[in-house]
């Protein structure tokens, strides 16, 4: 259960060390109810079963066995009562055909996981700044 403050979060990731390394990110900004899953069949079981807890934001890889991102990404959008929640896919891929393919399919944001610590926390927490935080600013152009 979510605490005032707080928000819950479903990370669709199959690698251990970098789900730790976004759990403990996330944590730290205020993240109260973690789950985390391996890939995408998992992830819909979880939203799907009749107890879960309905996370306020999915953090999802694209690169996982059974069902990838882009495959659950697609899923998500098109059932009525999880689209609402916003998807931000943290994933190694860089390349454009990727990044575009996800804001086509209504990713809320795409975050390249960097291979750097430092900057691997700061993508992390601009991900909660800009969804959870009502001080947040958009840059202007």
């Amino acid at each position: 259960m979510t605490t005032a403050g707080s928000y819950g979060v479903l990370l669709v990731e199959d690698d251990p060390a970098d789900a730790l390394l976004i759990e403990g990110a996330l944590a730290e900004r205020g993240a109260g109810e973690f789950v985390q899953v391996g890939d995408g069949v998992a992830a819909l079981e979880y939203l799907r079963h009749p107890h879960a807890v309905r996370p306020d934001l999915i953090v999802l890889d694209l690169n996982m066995p059974r069902m990838n991102g882009r495959e659950l990404l697609g899923v998500l959008k098109a059932d009525e009562d999880l689209r609402s929640i916003p998807v931000v896919v943290l994933t190694t891929s860089a390349a454009p055909d990727d990044i575009m393919g996800a804001y086509r399919q209504h990713a809320s944001a795409y975050v390249t996981k960097p291979l750097d610590f430092e900057e691997f926390e700061r993508a992390v927490q601009s991900i909660d700044a800009f969804y959870f935080d009502p001080n947040t600013k958009l840059p202007r152009r």
